[in-house]
């Protein structure tokens, strides 16, 4: 049985090839992304940062840009947190109402999931760089 923190290494190393096969040579902006996600959420919030990577995602008609790195980001985030904590779906909308109904202190323990994941994203995003 792998450890919580093993199990987070093991999904940001996956994320991170899945993008990186997705996005090719723009995967240096999924990486430099990934870097400052945690700086992004501690200035402005988890709720903020997400509604920032899904707004960044949309095209002019408003459609999700399917090889953007704002698109693919903020779907392996939502997709971490939803691993952790069932109850958060991974879409946007139900995400973001779930975010805004749940307890402060649940808030408080998925933001910290989001923080932990990350930390493992960073690394692992910068990594795969140099793997083809």
């Amino acid at each position: 049985m792998a450890t919580l923190e093993q199990q987070r290494a093991q999904d940001a190393w996956g994320c991170g090839a899945a993008a990186q096969q997705r996005l090719g040579s723009s995967y240096g902006k999924y990486v430099n992304l990934a870097k400052g996600l945690p700086a992004l959420i501690m200035n402005s919030g988890l709720m903020q940062v997400v509604a920032f990577l899904h707004e960044k995602s949309l095209d002019s008609q408003r459609r999700p840009k399917p090889d953007d790195h704002h698109t693919w980001l903020g779907q392996h985030l939502r997709h971490a947190i939803h691993k952790r904590f069932s109850a958060i779906p991974e879409d946007f909308e139900g995400f973001m109402e779930e975010l805004m109904e749940t307890s402060p202190r649940d808030y408080q323990a998925i933001n910290s999931e989001a923080f932990a994941w990350l930390r493992w994203m960073r690394q692992m995003a910068a990594a795969r760089k140099g793997v083809d």
